[in-house]
């Protein structure tokens, strides 16, 4: 009974520390939304990234999606950010959130894949809300 105690002890502890490492990874890039973090976004790229920004979609290097996302935070300064929907399948996951910034409000969609246990954002996608 004791042994069967100590079982369930242990597995519960994994489950957490499995779930808060899941977790992880989207927190911090919902954190780096709410503040227009780049340099914290960039962290989480893969080498390369789809990027769609209004009306301009094009594939970047890390360094320059970086770049192109602190133009654009620059010019629409965060104010809050809100995930509405998240799911996943496989080897990946997806968030839809509400990005407000200081001029207007934008749908944002962005898509993580886990290769070789590393989870890393493949496409970001930044869109009117209207």
């Amino acid at each position: 009974m004791k042994n069967l105690n100590i079982l369930k002890s242990l597995f519960l502890v994994l489950t957490v520390v499995l779930s808060l490492s899941f977790i992880g990874i989207p927190e911090n890039i919902n954190d780096a939304l709410k503040t227009g973090d780049t340099n914290a976004l960039k962290k989480f790229m893969n080498s390369t990234v789809e990027l769609v920004i209004l009306d301009k979609e094009n594939i970047y290097s890390k360094i320059q999606a970086e770049q192109v996302l602190k133009r654009f935070f620059t010019k629409h300064r965060p104010v809050k950010f809100d995930v509405l929907h998240h799911g996943s399948n496989d080897n990946s996951q997806y968030y839809i959130g509400s990005l407000k910034t200081d001029k207007e409000t934008y749908r944002i969609y962005y898509l993580l894949k886990t290769k070789n246990n590393t989870t890393l954002i493949y496409q970001l996608r930044i869109e009117s809300d209207e």
